[in-house]
């Protein structure tokens, strides 16, 4: 029954949430604009670097006594108020209790991280940063374990405004949101 469901699921045009709620146990997607995107598992590496970032995170938010919250994944980002978009960030950083419900995010996250997988990069590098920044979500990270680049996003109120860098695992990562949280990655990993 699960897999004539899921051979449906792929024929269907103009996927939506409900979809989503229907996949059977253990079978991960996101939506984006109606299109579906099945999740593979992620490899250890990537893990392991969600996990030190999640940590360090709620170590630094802990410390400074923020209300913001980390999330990693699996997570519910609903980006818009239609219910063609559901995305699970690898870390999500919610400043706002407002945008938290039993669903997870409902809207843009302050801070969004995604870890680069073979099967995910173009939706990475090209849509999500599309989707992110069209949201309303402040900083993007894209971390690509192959590479061992960092591409990090600061978006601002003003369209025109955006500042992008790239570093290398071994150099420090700073935040933008957060201008003293630092953290060099291949010192973790």
């Amino acid at each position: 029954m699960a897999i004539a469901h899921v051979l449906k699921m792929e024929e269907k045009k103009g996927y939506t949430v409900k979809d989503i709620y229907a996949l059977p146990e253990g079978k991960r997607a996101e939506l984006i604009d109606g299109h579906w995107y099945d999740m593979a598992a992620p490899s250890r590496v990537h893990q392991d670097i969600i996990s030190i970032l999640t940590w360090r995170l709620n170590d630094y938010i802990s410390k400074k006594g923020g209300n913001c919250r980390v999330y990693p994944a699996p997570f519910a980002v609903f980006l818009s108020h239609d219910n063609k978009n559901y995305l699970e960030p690898d870390v999500s950083v919610v400043c706002d209790p407002n945008k938290l419900s039993d669903r997870g995010c409902e809207g843009a996250p302050d801070l969004v991280m995604e870890v680069v997988s073979p099967s995910t990069m173009r939706r990475d590098y090209a849509l999500k940063l599309f989707k992110y920044r069209a949201a309303g979500v402040k900083e993007y990270w894209i971390i690509n374990p192959e590479t061992r680049a960092i591409n990090t996003y600061l978006f601002s109120t003003d369209e025109e405004e955006e500042i992008a860098g790239q570093i290398t695992f071994d150099e420090k990562l700073v935040s933008g949101l957060y201008p003293d949280f630092e953290i060099v990655l291949a010192d973790l990993l």
